[in-house]
This record gives structure tokens, sequence and C-alpha cells, in this order.
């Protein structure tokens, strides 16, 4: 495929698919990936932009193909979308050719099920995400310094052009930025929203100093599950770049496949893609590891980006009493103050987060759909979601453990 050149005065784009993000060298993917910052970050700690996402990275991309975790037979056909000029990568898209809707994170079984019930066929589609990962980041990654409107502007016409071509069903691009979710509507993309829930580091220099933001009786409830959660000998360690040893891959793989056998019967990554991502990004991730009589027994896997901590998975070979919330999200947000970042993703889903001082934010994804009647039915229903999900998020804000200023601390207390 090539970009239509009318004028002459500029070099031709080429757009292509691979299907390996191996045929793409890790320089040039990210170039265009994670490129040096251009301008000051948002001064809003839950929006701020992360200009070192890790899982757009070649390495992360990678771990997840040649681990054997995001495969064509595991229904994610890596047809990764390039957009060249002079040979140049200027832009790029991690697309997968998806035979199920397995991993993603934003549902659309029913749109598929409806879909077949009505005489159509759903899959293949085109999915344009990082595998498995439900965290925020760029998905239409454009080199700076060129023809940046242009490039992009490629690139999403070669999105829909990939689905002609592989006679896909639609394409849907998850987890992206907001500018890039808007835009996307203009190119006509259905846009659809979601929630999450993130913890925002407000210049806090301790993890007191975020608990004396709370009201007492929230602040009282964490420390106590901090306390509880450490009790029976118990202790947590971080564990980060070169000090992971196989033998921590293998702890926290036991814990892995526990929490994936009892959640979706199947866990998705495979054993070797812990090892790839501790050969190549080591100094990107963070293990939280709980230990008891010199064992490990419950484990959380996390990855650093420039300015936020993003927590992915979970597991245990030992239930304990609000271990699950220490190591993930009060352990989470300590290694955040430490490192000054600016906030914490803690994946999918979950208001439990809301009382541990985690906000409700909203979440992205656009939707090219090629079948008339289901684009309409699709375009209705998202229209509805889109108005329960900010009603949902107001009223959420509402609830959030922070004091709101009406009384002081020893008020409180009586």
């Amino acid at each position: 495929m090539t970009s239509p050149n009318p004028e002459g005065c500029r070099s031709e784009l080429v757009v292509r698919a691979t299907t390996s993000i191996d045929a793409v060298p890790a320089s040039e993917w990210d170039a265009c990936a994670n490129p040096p910052m251009t301008a000051e970050p948002a001064a809003d700690a839950l929006t701020a932009h992360d200009p070192q996402n890790p899982f757009v990275s070649h390495a992360f991309l990678r771990a997840c193909e040649v681990s054997g975790s995001a495969t064509a037979r595991a229904g994610w056909g890596p047809a990764h979308l390039l957009v060249e000029e002079a040979g140049r990568l200027v832009a790029a898209a991690p697309c997968y050719v998806k035979t199920n809707s397995q991993g993603e994170y934003v549902f659309d079984h029913g749109w598929a099920d409806a879909y077949l019930r009505a005489g159509g066929r759903y899959y293949p589609k085109l999915q344009v995400s990082v595998p498995f990962t439900p965290v925020n980041g760029p998905r239409l990654l454009v080199r700076p310094g060129g023809d940046e409107a242009r490039a992009r502007g490629t690139l999403i016409a070669g999105l829909k052009a990939l689905r002609a071509q592989v006679g896909a069903s639609s394409v849907h691009i998850t987890f992206l930025p907001k500018d890039d979710w808007e835009e996307l509507g203009v190119h006509g993309f259905l846009q659809r929203t979601g929630q999450q829930f993130h913890w925002a580091n407000e210049g806090y220099c301790s993890f007191d100093d975020f608990l004396a933001a709370l009201s007492s009786r929230k602040r009282k409830t964490i420390r106590r599950e901090r306390r509880d959660a450490l009790t029976r000998d118990i202790c947590v360690e971080w564990i980060t770049g070169k000090d992971i040893t196989e033998a921590h891959w293998d702890a926290f793989w036991a814990f892995y496949q526990d929490t994936g056998s009892r959640k979706w019967g199947r866990p998705y990554l495979t054993r070797r893609f812990f090892s790839e991502v501790g050969a190549s990004m080591a100094e990107r991730v963070l293990l939280v590891m709980a230990k008891r009589n010199k064992r490990y027994v419950a484990g959380a896997i996390n990855f650093i980006g420039a300015n936020a901590l993003y927590g992915r998975n979970w597991g245990c070979v030992e239930d304990h009493p609000f271990l699950h919330f220490e190591v993930c999200y009060y352990q989470a947000i300590e290694f955040a103050i430490t490192r000054k970042l600016a906030r914490v993703e803690a994946g999918a889903q979950g208001e439990h987060k809301l009382m541990r001082g985690y906000r409700p934010v909203t979440t992205y994804s656009a939707h090219d759909i090629a079948d008339a009647g289901l684009r309409r039915a699709i375009e209705a229903y998202l229209r509805q979601e889109r108005s329960h999900i900010a009603a949902a998020n107001e009223d959420l804000e509402t609830l959030t453990p922070f004091r709101r200023g009406a009384r002081t601390d020893e008020e409180q207390d009586a």
C-alpha cells in the first residue's frame, strides 16, 4: 500500500504489515513508540503522558511473541502496521489479527454473539493494542520531527485498508490517549469509554503523607489492613533490575498459574514470557514479593514507566488477610512515592481500589465496524454506555477517602 502523493513534492509513504516484531529494528520501532518528550507533562498526575510507556516498547511486544504468548495459535496473529518514508519508519501500530476476544479487557463478546445470530462473521477482527495488558498508552505511534499529521492519517487509513485486505469485520483500538480517541472519531471510528482506578501522587514524601490526606476513619482502616497483612512473620521485598533471578520468576510463575486457573481457566502468558522481560527490560520491572518462613508465598509484577508504575499480575500460594491489598496497592504506592512517580495504574476494574486511595478515571477505545447494520446497533449502545460511565465516575469521585476539609483531624477522631 502507498499513500497518494498528487503534488509530487513529498516522499511517498509506504504502508505495509509485518507478522513479526523482529522484522522491525528495535531502534526504529522505539523511535516511534517512546520518543523523547517535547513538551511539559500535564499538570494532572492522573492524565500526564508517560514518555516511556514500557508496554509499546519493542522489548515488551517481542517478549509476547517469542514466548508463544501472542501468536496466531493463541488467537493473536501479529500484523503490525508500518508506515515508511524513504526506507525510514515514521509511524507504526501494534496490530493483531484476532480470532477470539480473549485478553483484551474491552469486552465485545456481546457484539460478536449478536452479529453471529444475525448471520454475520465477527472473526477475524483487527486489534490494535498490547496483548493481555489493560494499560493506557499510545497506539498510533508516530516518530516526531516530520509531517506527523500526514503519517498519523496514513496509519489510520492503513488500518482500514488492512481490515478490508484480511477480511476482518472491524478494527478495535483500545486503551488509547483521549486526544487520539477524539481524532479517530473524526475519522469515523465509534467511540467507547471505560473505567479504571488510578492513584495520583500529589507530591507526597512518604506513605504517611498520603495517609494524612485521607479521612481519619479511612486512614485507620488502611493502617489496620497493612498491620494485619504483615503478621504471621510475612515480610515484603522489592526486586528489580539485575537482582531479579530465574528463581524469582519460578516463584512468580507459580503465583500467576494459581490466579489464572482460578479466574479464567488458562493463564495467557507463558513461563518463557517472564524470562524474556527479565532478560530484555529488567530495569523496567518491579517484583513485589511476600515471603513467609524463607519461602515466597505471594507476589505482584509491575512495570516502571517514566512517570507511572503499572501494576499487572498478582498471585499467591497461601491466602492471608489483606495481603493482596498490601502487595498490589500499598506497596505500589510506596514505590511510586520513593521513585517520585506521578501515578499508579493498578489494572482493570475493581471498585474496591477506591477506598484505598485510587480514583476513578476514564479509559478510551475506538472501533471501526465494516457492516452498516452492526455499526448502527453498536453506535446506539455506545452512546448510552458513555453516558453511564461518565455518571458513574462522577458519583464515585464523591466517595473517595480523601478529606474534604470540613473538619479537623481531631474532630474526626472524636
